[in-house]
């Protein structure tokens, strides 16, 4: 059942920074984060993350406890579904009507989904016709903060040598982006997974253009496909 819209959110910049950066950890399988994930991610201290903790704690947004896992409520979930539909509306909307390189927008959208209000997010969906998908393949949560991931998705990483399509690739890395655009890495894309190499870490698979690429680490981890069927 859809969780029910708030007005427009009375939290600081930082409050929504840090209930979107829980909530994403766990999107696409990874582990829950942590007082030092917080920390490194934002750039602070381990003190000032459990102070902000704390108060995310005292709002009815945050469950923790010292040494457990860092988990948002119902309401932190919708905060952090909002903010994340802010987010990947703003890129889209960046990529499709403004020019913008799919390596370029990650900051500009961090910047302006603070400033944005319900209505303009919400215009801006109209406008764009309701995608479901950024430009990096993610879902964008609905107005009710509704979102859907393909079930069968798994990470290059895991992937057993077949067909597939790839449907997300992180954007956390812009220069790894230009490398996978020249590549023929794309969402909603063909790629042939050729083998893995467990030993030497790499994995090689044929891309969209035809190229044959060997990658490793955290590339591997980036691309997440769904298989083609035969």
């Amino acid at each position: 059942m859809p969780m029910s819209k708030p007005a427009k959110s009375d939290l600081s910049s930082t409050a929504e920074d840090y209930v979107k950066a829980i909530w994403s950890a766990r999107e696409w399988g990874g582990e829950p984060t942590s007082i030092t994930a917080l920390a490194e991610r934002f750039g602070t201290t381990r003190a000032t993350v459990s102070e902000t903790i704390k108060r995310l704690t005292a709002r009815g947004l945050v469950t923790h406890e010292p040494y457990k896992e860092i988990a948002l409520t119902p309401t932190g979930e919708l905060e952090a579904l909002l903010m994340v539909r802010r987010h990947r509306l703003l890129e889209t909307f960046l990529v499709t009507t403004l020019g913008y390189g799919w390596d370029e927008v990650h900051d500009e959208a961090e910047s302006l989904e603070h400033a944005a209000s319900t209505r303009m997010i919400d215009r801006i969906d109209d406008v764009l016709g309701h995608p479901d998908h950024d430009p990096h393949g993610d879902p964008i949560p609905s107005r009710d903060g509704v979102i859907r991931h393909p079930a069968s998705a798994v990470s290059l990483a895991e992937a057993a040598p077949g067909d597939y399509c790839i449907v997300r690739i992180s954007d956390s890395d812009s220069d790894r982006l230009v490398y996978f655009d020249e590549q023929g890495l794309l969402p909603r894309s063909p790629i042939n997974v050729q083998s893995q190499d467990d030993r030497a870490g790499t994995t090689t698979v044929v891309t969209a253009h035809g190229n044959l690429v060997a990658l490793a680490g955290d590339a591997t981890r980036a691309i997440m496909l769904v298989p083609t069927p035969h």
